[in-house]
């Protein structure tokens, strides 16, 4: 019987309304392709790569239940990498940064128009992506992205007064702001299951609570699981921020919270402060604040980075699991962005871990230099839209088409971009220390201290860029 308690608002309200029911691995079985996680990554890349060779024998294990992982539990923003170009043109140069920009934007579309042409209710709405200051510190953050696509003659945002950003943000909190328009919001756990379902329907075989238990690392790959073993020509592991169990990702990877509150549905209330339309917001603040509206009137607003309680050694153990335990700190600074909603209810509150990169990109490659185990993780808390294009890239490396996709800059060698324990550990806390103290100066009006500023620049990438912020790119 599923654990309701356990989840996000959005898979029980996806749970709520599929049918649940689930197979489980039990025995020995072959597979052309195993793939080793169940959310958007592992089920897009299923799905591209059934689409380019219909014969393909692919088996997803899955954990738990599509969608009960980062795939469930996040904003639901739907964004494309342009607020991420600065980063982008450094790592992959100007031209290839200005193509993968656009195929993430033309990515938002597509997944809008999968959503209609398979039937899948997941409340897509492409209303635009706000990218906000709440103090005066954060004003200007994005000066440096927006002028890095301007010297390519690209304009994907608009610079929007401060009576604007107050009136279509609902809250005067917002002083200054930069809008988007190609992001949307969309009920991702939603999103999830169907693609789930899409992907039964073509014919791939979905293993859930089956976790991986041991990857035996030989020709064929044996994907070991509690009951039985998938015997592969060639595994993909996208599991996110579970990627940290393998030590070769952990060197490249630091998973930290994101934890989240809904609101009762007050659509009454959201007209009235003028946040009744589908624009996603967040803040400019290194602990990232972000929030939308949903399609029954809620707020869903979202603090990432603000457990210090982050993994030792890649043991994500059941850290994730449940309701938030910071429900109440988000709650005020939701309250404190909107005080006209300070009477409101929260219905709900989770958690879950984002996979954080040190420049906010995904990366792509060969476990151990194997062409027969490919991985991809490090989205950094925007994976919603560019998994889509994950899925594409992960498709062609176990395809072996030497394509735009296989070949681009995403696919590289990783270094150590982390310290190794216990430095990561420890070191992680001081900086998160810090990053708190930063933020808490900005909004205070006062400049923060040296110590403060030199510990805080080592934080990586997270949702978007913020002030002072390192492109964080190693060659």
């Amino acid at each position: 019987m599923e654990d309701y308690r356990k989840n996000s608002h959005w898979l029980n309200e996806a749970l709520d309304e599929n049918n649940t029911e689930h197979t489980e691995l039990i025995g020995n079985t072959t597979a052309d392709i195993c793939i080793v996680g169940g959310g958007f990554t592992g089920l897009w890349t299923a799905i591209h790569l059934k689409n380019e060779d219909p014969a393909i024998d692919i088996a997803i294990i899955e954990k738990d239940t599509c969608g009960a992982g980062p795939s469930g539990r996040n904003g639901g923003f739907v964004l494309s990498w342009w607020g991420k170009f600065l980063t982008l043109e450094k790592l992959c140069g100007g031209e290839e940064a200005v193509r993968l920009a656009k195929a993430s934007a033309e990515a938002v579309k597509k997944i809008g128009e999968f959503c209609s042409e398979n039937h899948i209710n997941a409340a897509f709405r492409q209303d635009g992506w706000l990218w906000a200051a709440t103090n005066q510190a954060q004003i200007g953050a994005w000066e440096p992205t927006l002028a890095a696509a301007e010297k390519y003659q690209e304009y994907p945002f608009e610079r929007w007064t401060s009576e604007e950003v107050a009136k279509k943000s609902g809250s005067e909190r917002h002083i200054s702001g930069v809008f988007e328009d190609v992001p949307a919001s969309i009920q991702p756990a939603q999103l999830a299951r169907g693609l789930r379902r899409v992907a039964l329907q073509k014919g791939i075989r979905i293993y859930e609570k089956t976790p991986l238990t041991r990857l035996q690392k030989e020709k064929p790959v044996k994907v070991h699981t509690p009951q039985g073993t998938v015997i592969a020509q060639k595994v993909v592991l996208a599991i996110n921020a579970w990627s940290i169990r393998f030590a070769e990702l952990r060197k490249s990877l630091i998973v930290v919270s994101s934890d989240i509150v809904a609101t009762e549905p007050i659509p009454n209330k959201l007209k009235e402060i003028g946040y009744d339309n589908g624009l996603t917001i967040s803040d400019s603040r290194m602990l990232v604040h972000y929030y939308r509206t949903t399609v029954d009137g809620r707020i869903a607003f979202g603090k990432g980075g603000m457990n210090g309680l982050t993994p030792y050694g890649g043991n994500l153990g059941k850290m994730f699991d449940g309701p938030s335990r910071l429900s109440n700190d988000v709650t005020e600074w939701l309250k404190w962005t909107y005080p006209k909603l300070k009477d409101v209810k929260i219905d709900s509150s989770w958690t879950g871990p984002i996979d954080r990169s040190s420049n906010g990109l995904p990366f792509f490659g060969y476990l151990d230099g194997r062409e027969d185990i490919i991985y991809g993780a490090g989205y950094s808390g925007n994976g919603v839209g560019p998994t889509y294009l994950g899925g594409r890239i992960l498709s062609s490396m176990v395809l072996e088409t030497k394509d735009e996709w296989s070949t681009c800059r995403l696919v590289r060698k990783l270094g150590r971009d982390f310290p190794p324990e216990p430095i990561r550990y420890f070191g992680g806390k001081i900086v998160r220390k810090a990053v708190v103290a930063r933020d808490k100066a900005e909004d205070e009006g006062r400049i923060p201290g040296a110590l403060t500023e030199y510990f805080a620049k080592f934080a990586p990438a997270g949702l978007s860029p913020f002030k002072g912020q390192k492109a964080g790119i190693k060659k």
